[in-house]
């Protein structure tokens, strides 16, 4: 099973990105990490944590902006899971992804499907 983890400096952002998903995409597990305790920011040990909850062992991964991607990257370093971090809008490309495993797209399809919006 592919689940999804998603992670913004916004800690609103992080946990309203799943509620959209959850509304097409309902079987598809989903963990989330975003804000600081002291308001905007990431955390790595609150990404670990959330791609440690999910319940899938493979993972394809969203993140907002450069520091998050790279709290991704030492989280992918430290679990055993697959995780794929995924360079395309958050919402855009969290959505399309989960609409395509709902209807069990393969991943190498959906990351073809995504590459028109990837960024690097």
């Amino acid at each position: 099973m592919i689940g999804l983890i998603i992670v913004s400096h916004s800690a609103d952002v992080a946990r309203g990105v799943p509620k959209i998903i959850a509304q097409v995409a309902p079987d598809v597990p989903v963990a989330f990490a975003g804000g600081t305790a002291d308001g905007i920011g990431t955390n790595f040990e609150d990404i670990l944590a959330a791609i440690e909850a999910n319940a899938a062992d493979e993972l394809l991964a969203f993140y907002d902006l450069g520091s998050a991607k790279m709290n991704l990257d030492m989280a992918d370093e430290m679990t055993t899971k697959e995780i794929t971090i995924i360079d395309a809008p958050l919402v855009e490309g969290s959505y399309g992804a989960a609409t395509l495993l709902q209807i069990d797209t393969s991943k190498e399809d959906i990351l073809a499907q995504l590459a028109p919006i990837t960024f690097k």
